[in-house]
């Protein structure tokens, strides 16, 4: 919704609101947030409240390290969990400088200049996302567990999924915050669900996607629960993933339909396509950010590894949704709810645009269960394969002039410094596996 300032000093007052929240996100993709009390909202909406920079993720130097947030007034909302006397608000903030000029290092920003390159083209983006979570107990001292509370799977109701009210209160919440829920449901896993809102312009979409991470953090709180974005508890049992459906428009209507196509798919889709297949091995460090976001993508519980689309079945990674004209879509499945979505978005129409411009024409469609053809038949169906592991996809991020130049040296460099060490943090321990293993054996 927008606001002016003045709408918003007013509702402020008006609804007793005390604290306000100016929320910005890490290069990582982790959700921050300075906290001010309503006296200090006129400076806020100044662009006068500042931060140190050296202490986020990815930032700055400490030797540079003031940095001003600068409220989306579109994002202002307040939280409707927190009490009645004394409310607290939001903003989602852009970053900027001392000098007045945007932060380089700001994974918002990183997305509004894409955004840009695609309206310099006629374009705009909508995007979809399909968020996956799992519900897990906590112990008695309120920590997390990897105990679920159901043993449900797809679809299933209640008295069997037991996450149904929780999921239930997330979907009113949100709807309280102004977003509107398409669907909701238990996935596949036990203690995995989903929540589906409606698709917007793709910040916007950014922005929704942290928020509605945030709110079902809270809300399973409320419930004595704990739920996880994170890829792959449970080993043995599906992932979760964040599936991006994505359309471009030009003119008013959707650019990826043509109804004398066989497809009914434009030549515009089938270059955006290609221009994801084309890059999403070094997007990869992106998409799938973590160690166990690899844990995942592996064969046997759905999520994609290959390298290929389709229009008909959902084992390749890109699928083409049935719906036609408005609703035309393209959907990356590999994607999962770890990521920065600021990151992901900007990747994701980078590497479309690339094959816009240039014209690249992706492989046939691939309509048989890419899980189940041989290695042969992949190679002669150019079907590729998603990195393995962080490793792999840190080493084609690094390798990427096309991801550098994207993301811009700042993102670029810092994500490969948290990663990096990421990774070595991982090699570097001992896990329960190689003591069950080998202490034995050897």
């Amino acid at each position: 919704m927008s606001y002016t300032r003045e709408q918003i000093i007013q509702i402020v007052k008006e609804n007793g609101v005390k604290f306000i929240r100016l929320q910005f996100t890490d290069v990582l993709g982790s959700l921050k947030n300075v906290a001010i009390t309503s006296s200090q909202l006129e400076k806020a909406l100044d662009n006068k409240c500042m931060f140190d920079g050296s202490s986020i993720e990815g930032f700055v130097r400490i030797e540079e390290s003031d940095m001003y947030l600068r409220p989306d007034l579109d994002t202002f909302v307040i939280f409707p969990w927190r009490p009645q006397d004394g409310k607290v608000a939001r903003f989602i903030c852009d970053i900027f400088t001392p000098d007045g000029k945007p932060f380089d290092g700001c994974p918002r920003y990183a997305l509004k200049k894409v955004l840009k390159k695609a309206a310099d083209l006629g374009y705009s983006f909508n995007v979809g996302p399909e968020c996956e979570f799992f519900l897990f107990k906590t112990d008695d001292y309120g920590k997390a567990t990897t105990i679920t509370q159901d043993d449900a799977g797809y679809f299933d109701l209640a008295p069997v999924d037991l996450g149904e009210n929780a999921r239930r209160d997330m979907c009113l919440t949100l709807e309280n915050m102004g977003f509107e829920i398409e669907a909701s449901h238990h996935e596949v896993a036990r203690g995995q669900h989903e929540i589906d809102f409606k698709y917007a312009d793709a910040l916007k979409t950014a922005d929704n996607i942290n928020t509605f991470k945030m709110v079902v953090k809270t809300v399973a709180q409320k419930h004595g629960l704990h739920a996880t974005f994170m890829p792959k508890p449970i080993a043995g049992i599906n992932g979760s993933g964040m599936h991006t459906n994505m359309s471009l428009f030009k003119d008013g209507s959707n650019a990826f339909y043509d109804e004398k196509d066989v497809l009914q798919l434009s030549s515009t889709a089938y270059y955006f396509i290609a221009g994801l297949i084309k890059h999403i091995r070094e997007m990869s460090a992106v998409t799938n950010p973590l160690v166990n976001s690899y844990k995942r993508l592996l064969p046997g519980y759905e999520a994609p590894i290959n390298i290929a689309w389709s229009c008909h079945n959902r084992s390749p990674l890109i699928r083409i949704p049935a719906a036609r004209g408005a609703s035309s879509r393209v959907e990356l499945r590999c994607p999962d709810p770890s990521s920065n979505p600021y990151l992901v978005l900007t990747a994701c129409l980078a590497a479309g645009l690339d094959g816009v411009t240039n014209k690249i024409n992706p492989p046939k469609a691939v309509e048989q269960n890419v899980f189940k053809m041989t290695k042969e038949e992949k190679s002669k169906n150019q079907i590729g394969d998603l990195p393995v592991d962080l490793n792999e996809a840190l080493t084609e991020f690094k390798n990427s002039e096309f991801m550098k130049n994207v993301f811009g040296a700042h993102i670029f460099e810092k994500y490969i410094e948290a990663k990096n060490e990421e990774w070595f943090s991982y090699i570097s321990k001992v896990h329960q596996w190689e003591l069950d293993e080998y202490l034995s054996l050897y």
